[in-house]
């Protein structure tokens, strides 16, 4: 589909599914690179990561552990600014090295929060893989460790994103019609 409605807005054709595969692929690679033998803990960061963690996880075909957490900081089609912790980890993260799942990094403010808390909580080491980055958003003192695509500030829905909790099972990725 070009172009898809949710609710008021209208999107159009951005990313397409096989450019995220081809993205996701490329990530693992480097991941497993960067790993070796070491044991992480991969922490998929809900809701908007779930298909992006099923696929890197399948990509990276190991014996990794795999937990979930929540965070929101998002109303509508804007950061609140406030990040609220809905699902708390239930994984001992002392002296382990972290890698959090995340579907779109934008302020940053999130998982700067989730990562100070992480290492606040004993975690050796934390590093951060993304599908989506958008670096004129960014207003937090971080840089992700791993980013599928770099792009610009619109709004963006499907594979995982949503508007208002709708348009996540997209498998392409849309861009908001301003």
């Amino acid at each position: 589909m070009d172009t898809i409605r949710l609710r008021d807005k209208e999107f159009s054709l951005f990313i397409t599914e096989q450019e995220i595969r081809e993205a996701i692929t490329k990530m693992a690679t480097r991941i497993k690179a960067d790993i070796k033998e070491s044991n992480p803990l991969f922490v998929s960061v809900l809701n908007g990561a779930f298909m992006f963690t099923a696929e890197l996880m399948r990509e990276l075909d190991g014996p990794y552990e795999l937990t979930f957490a929540r965070y929101s900081s998002y109303k509508g089609t804007s950061t609140s600014g406030e990040v609220k912790e809905i699902v708390p980890l239930q994984t001992d993260i002392r002296g382990r090295m972290v890698i959090l799942l995340e579907d779109i990094i934008d302020t940053g403010l999130t998982m700067e929060f989730v990562m100070k808390k992480l290492l606040d909580e004993g975690a050796a080491e934390v590093r951060v893989a993304t599908m989506l980055f958008k670096p004129e958003a960014l207003k937090a003192l971080l840089k992700p460790d791993y980013v599928g695509f770099e792009i610009p500030t619109d709004f963006i829905v499907g594979h995982g994103l949503d508007y208002d909790e709708m348009g996540r099972s997209y498998k392409d990725i849309y861009k908001l019609n301003e």
